[in-house]
């Protein structure tokens, strides 16, 4: 094996007292000040006691970058798109933005009957708060007219009426009075259709405008035109009161903020690049079938700053065009996920709290106990050692369970016990799933935690970001069938990433069997793994089942482990060791394998200390070590140093290959 080492005691990070776990877990879950020193410094500690910044921009913690592009674009009045996973404050950059712009510039935009062409209404920009004045105006005006021409026509009638009284023809006179009104009601032009429509409205007090797009359809984005049912006999709606505005056009002067970019469909996305380019953009009906597709107006002035979002697959489905005119005209901002966990950032996180307490409302400050067990779910979450997560609308969906735990219980105060207990109450879909799997998995015994078997591994995954589950894995050899020599056949909707690590198995096969694969067939199943895999976390567990079943060596099953494996051997780091750890003890294992350089990422709940080991490795020796159950134990540990030697000779006697050229 490459890197070979000396044997070494196993490193154990047993439950309470080990000095890993004590590094690696914070908080007061045990190991915080004692409880007449927590109640001293209840109020003083408490959130309440955090000033919130007024500016929203003030209040982002943990993007730094992405704040100090949002001032720039701000000032300049550039797009940005900003890339990143949901919940790191995405929308909030947006928001601050529309802080930051300029108000000066706001203006109403109003829309115009055209007398000309009625289908294709005028339109005008007038400052802001000045359009409602002059709507008013034309109200009043045309109330006024209409009010004249009825009196006449009231006046005509008594006429007429007064008229066919003295002359003693009633009937004639009705028939009259009714043809004059008749004839004058529909003749005479309509005072109130030449009212100018408020397309936008601004107050001129207001900040700049923020409009969210997110997952317009066309005629919400764009603008639209409605249907008029009864498009003649006077009573027609005119066109231009049909006119509608669309998030575009009320933006203006402000901020278009749209998520998801990459689901605007192609068309839309076109028309947004239009916009965008040429600061203004006409109105028309998004139907065919529609009156208003008839209608088309002026072009309206659409001068927004754009703030384009979304995941890492929003680049991949983005208008080519239009990522070009952001990035050409702009910024682009991908997203921090987590921060260092250092003083400065834990009373960023404080600070946090207190906002998140302040826009509910609803909810009591926290104390200090509260607080840092927030704080030590941050490091949980960040999935990184020394690190604290920004994935914060998660955090805030826990502080605001525990508020009203808090609430609901009459506490003034929001305590750990109140987070512990949301904790427990805000669980995800996928933790509530994969708990409920691991239940159904047991009833039917497909997870075996006790004794051991030839060629099945528990290996580990993680389902959503949170939560972790049981992933049985098993193996069987077969003698090869097809031509063209032996295969590795691997079934459980495996994903790209893992296909790929399947096929980096055979190489550790041939070195520690020293076996031609190319006369067996090797058969690989995930066990209930419904949702597909994803990833190369499981590949100590396939050439762990694989070799198993090759040597017809049994393995634990009151073990369970992950880990990345190098084509020469080397356990490599994963994601989510944390919510692993936790799944295995909660489906009884006793014992989990994790490369030794996740080790410090590891802080699981006080609740699972005392029921699992874990046992960090650097090698697949290593863990062949642990997982399998030799009947010639002296016999087999000889093999895996053998394999080593093997591995490390044949490195040394490799050839020298001169790269250098002249």
């Amino acid at each position: 094996m490459e890197n070979a080492k000396p044997e070494e005691p196993v490193q154990e990070i047993n439950a309470p007292g080990s000095p890993q776990q004590e590094s690696a877990v914070a908080g007061p879950a045990g190991t915080g000040p004692t409880a007449p020193a927590q109640a001293a410094h209840q109020v003083e500690g408490a959130s309440s006691q955090i000033e919130v910044p007024p500016k929203l921009i003030d209040q982002v913690i943990g993007q730094e970058r992405a704040v100090e592009v949002i001032r720039k674009a701000a000032t300049q009045r550039r797009h940005v798109m900003m890339i990143g996973s949901p919940g790191t404050g995405k929308s909030m950059l947006a928001k601050a933005m529309a802080e930051l712009l300029p108000k000066e510039e706001l203006q109403d935009i109003m829309v115009y009957p055209n007398s000309d062409d009625p289908n294709n209404p005028i339109i005008r920009t007038v400052a802001a708060g000045r359009g409602k004045q002059i709507v008013a105006a034309h109200k009043i005006e045309a109330k006024k007219k209409v009010q004249f021409r009825n009196t006449l026509l009231l006046i005509l009638i008594i006429g007429i009426i007064g008229y066919a009284f003295i002359t003693m023809q009633w009937l004639m006179g009705i028939i009259a009075a009714a043809f004059v009104f008749m004839a004058l009601r529909y003749t005479m032009p309509r005072e109130e259709a030449m009212v100018p429509k408020l397309l936008v409205a601004n107050d001129v007090k207001s900040n700049a405008p923020f409009i969210d797009g997110t997952g317009s359809h066309a005629g919400a984005l764009l603008g639209d035109v409605r249907h008029d049912p009864f498009q003649s006999g006077g009573l027609e709606t005119p066109a231009h009161d049909r006119v509608e505005a669309g998030a575009i056009h009320r933006s203006n002067c402000g901020v278009l903020f749209i998520d998801e970019i990459n689901t605007l469909d192609p068309h839309s996305q076109q028309n947004l690049l239009t916009a965008l380019q040429e600061g203004e953009f006409p109105i028309t009906g998004q139907s065919e079938r529609s009156s208003g597709a008839m209608v088309r107006t002026e072009p309206v002035p659409c001068r927004f700053v754009m703030v384009a979002a979304g995941n890492l697959d929003a680049i991949q489905g983005m208008h080519p065009a239009l990522r070009s005119r952001i990035r050409g005209y702009g910024y682009e901002v991908y997203m921090a996920e987590s921060m260092e966990d250092t003083p400065e950032n834990q009373q960023k996180y404080i600070r946090f709290i207190a906002q998140e307490v302040k826009n509910d409302g609803k909810i009591p400050h926290f104390d200090k106990s509260a607080i840092d067990e927030i704080i030590r779910e941050a490091r949980r979450r960040s999935n990184r050692k020394g690190h604290l997560t920004l994935k914060l609308r998660d955090m805030g969906g826990l502080i605001r369970v525990a508020g009203d735990i808090a609430r609901q219980e009459g506490a003034t105060l929001t305590t750990a016990a109140h987070v512990i207990t949301a904790k427990k109450t805000a669980r995800s879909i996928e933790d509530q799933v994969s708990d409920e799997v691991t239940r159904h998995l047991r009833e039917y015994e497909m997870t075996v935690v006790e004794g051991t078997r030839v060629g099945r591994v528990n290996g580990l995954a993680v389902t959503g970001s949170d939560a972790g589950s049981v992933l049985p894995i098993m193996a069987e050899v077969t003698p090869a069938i097809g031509k063209e020599g032996g295969e590795v056949i691997a079934t459980g909707l495996l994903k790209e990433i893992a296909q790929e690590s399947i096929k980096n198995v055979s190489a550790i096969l041939k070195k520690f069997t020293g076996k031609d694969v190319k006369n067996i067939d090797i058969h690989i199943q995930f066990i209930g793994t419904y949702m597909g895999i994803e990833g190369d976390s499981a590949s100590i567990s396939v050439a762990t089942a694989v070799i198993s079943a090759i040597e017809g060596i049994p393995v634990r099953q009151d073990l369970a482990m992950t880990g990345s494996l190098s084509v020469r051997g080397d356990v490599l780091p994963v994601g989510g060791v944390t919510y692993k750890i936790e799944a295995a003890a909660k489906a009884g294992i006793k014992t989990v394998l994790i490369p030794r350089m996740n080790i410090n990422d590891v802080l699981i709940e006080e609740q699972y200390k005392s029921k699992i080991t874990i046992i960090p490795v650097d090698t697949i020796d290593e863990v062949l070590k642990h997982a399998l159950v030799p009947e010639n134990m002296d016999g087999f540990l000889s093999k895996l140093k053998k394999m080593a030697v093997r591995s490390t000779s044949a490195f040394a006697e490799a050839p020298v290959i001169n790269t250098t050229t002249a």
